[in-house]
């Protein structure tokens, strides 16, 4: 079994507005900066053998380089975050105000549930199944700064949850979650929620 660790990125000013980034390049706010300057890994993570890979977005970025800034970090297309289409920028909540109705159906698909012009949760796990798979190839435990929608797709299929309703488990911001990874790659949840405060 091979070892995969997966972090948020710290907070953005877009997160703290409620809006939805998907793709959308923003930078950590300055009090994103700070708390992710102040975050410790766990006892055992991100040590000499592991391999570092982050999402290409600069917030995963900033984030990887405050969280382990000795650490030699990849770019791993993989790790993006889901695209949204056209409802980045959009603030979630207006989105539910303006028609409720065909918003929670949208909802209701779960690993179906497709933005306008964007990408599915389902969507979101294909793409990572490439990763998975070659990372337990490799055999090399794994660190990982990725997003929200790239964390939940994973743990969906760690758990076989179809992400319609609430999730078994609840995954804290501001936390490493960890994973293993099966000789072809599929994930299963090991620990969740390890806090990332010294």
């Amino acid at each position: 079994m091979t070892e995969l660790v997966v972090i948020r990125h710290g907070p953005t000013a877009w997160n703290a507005e409620g809006r939805i980034q998907g793709r959308s390049d923003v930078p950590l706010s300055p009090e994103g900066r700070a708390a992710a300057g102040a975050w410790r890994l766990p006892p055992g993570i991100g040590g000499a053998d592991w391999v570092l890979r982050s999402s290409p977005l600069i917030r995963a970025r900033e984030t990887a380089a405050l969280l382990h800034p000795k650490g030699d970090w990849g770019a791993e297309p993989a790790l993006i975050e889901m695209n949204w289409g056209a409802w980045e920028g959009r603030l979630l909540a207006e989105l539910r105000a303006a028609d409720g109705t065909a918003m929670a159906a949208a909802e209701a698909r779960g690993l179906d549930f497709r933005p306008p012009g964007g990408e599915s949760p389902r969507d979101v796990q294909g793409r990572l199944a490439s990763l998975l798979a070659a990372l337990a190839t490799a055999g090399a435990p794994c660190l990982a700064v990725t997003h929200k929608g790239a964390i939940r797709a994973l743990y969906a299929w760690a758990r076989g949850w179809d992400m319609t309703g609430r999730p078994p488990e609840k995954m804290r911001d501001a936390c490493a979650h960890r994973f293993t990874l099966d000789a072809h790659g599929r994930p299963h949840v090991e620990d969740l929620n390890l806090e990332l405060t010294p």
